[in-house]
C-alpha cells in the first residue's frame, strides 16, 4: 500500500512540475514574443501581438500566485491553459477577420 502512494505523490509531484515548466515556457514565448511584436510593429492593429500578451500573461504561474495572495481567487493550471489557448484562437480569429491571415498558420514556403 505504502509504494502505491509513493508512486502516486511522485507521478503528482512529476505532473505538477511539468505544467509549472510548460506554463512559464508559454509565458516566455507567447508572453515576450507578444511583447516584443508591439515594441517593433507598434499597437495598432490590435493584433499585433497583443493576443499573444495575454496568452502569456494568462498562462503564467506569478499571476496565478498574485491573485491568489491579493484577490484570494484560485487559478488552476488547467483554466490558465485554457484561457491562454482561447487568447490565442481569439487572435488567430482577428487576424482572418482582418484579411491578415489564414486562422491556421500556414508553415509552407510558398
Amino acid at each position: 500500500m505504502q509504494q502505491t502512494t509513493t508512486q502516486r505523490t511522485w507521478s503528482r509531484n512529476l505532473g505538477r512540475i511539468t505544467g509549472w515548466l510548460v506554463a512559464w515556457a508559454w509565458t516566455i514565448v507567447a508572453g515576450i514574443g507578444g511583447l516584443g511584436l508591439i515594441i517593433t510593429r507598434g499597437p495598432w492593429p490590435l493584433t499585433n501581438g497583443w493576443f499573444a500578451l495575454f496568452s502569456g500573461m494568462s498562462a503564467c504561474p506569478l499571476t496565478a500566485w498574485l491573485l491568489k495572495k491579493y484577490a484570494g481567487i484560485k487559478f488552476p493550471g488547467w483554466a490558465r491553459f485554457a484561457i491562454a489557448f482561447l487568447f490565442i484562437v481569439a487572435g488567430r480569429l482577428a487576424l482572418k477577420m482582418e484579411g491578415r491571415d489564414t486562422f491556421l498558420p500556414n508553415f509552407s514556403n510558398h
